[in-house]
């Protein structure tokens, strides 16, 4: 499907993915859940007008380390630096709160992606 026959919500969606993951992401078209992912998650709730990136990201950053998904973490992490949305002394302090309100295993992860991230940013 061409960028016309997309719809402008979809290409919304597509945008502010690329904006939150800091990455383009394909269309997959036809996919159910990437539809709903795209055309409603992405144009509609994270181009709300009442949080800012860096708020939804904090938010986010809150919630996947409570649910102990360390692989998003690090995609979202990597982003946050990508983006300037939070430098590496914000997310070691974002690691130490968390882990007294979610509990140090989750915030380990979290703490094991910022690591990771840092030292992959190091290297370029």
């Amino acid at each position: 499907m061409s960028d016309e026959q997309m719809s402008e919500q979809r290409q919304q969606g597509l945008k502010k993915m690329s904006e939150v993951y800091g990455f383009d992401l394909p269309n997959f078209s036809g996919d159910p859940f990437f539809e709903v992912t795209a055309d409603h998650l992405f144009a509609d709730i994270w181009n709300r007008p009442g949080l800012s990136m860096r708020d939804q990201r904090l938010l986010l950053l809150g919630a996947i380390t409570a649910q102990g998904h360390a692989d998003i973490l690090e995609i979202q992490v990597g982003a946050a630096l990508r983006n300037g949305e939070l430098d590496a002394d914000q997310l070691r302090e974002i690691t130490v709160f968390l882990a007294h309100y979610v509990g140090w295993p989750s915030a380990t992860k979290l703490d094991g992606a910022v690591r990771k991230t840092l030292a992959k940013d190091k290297k370029k």
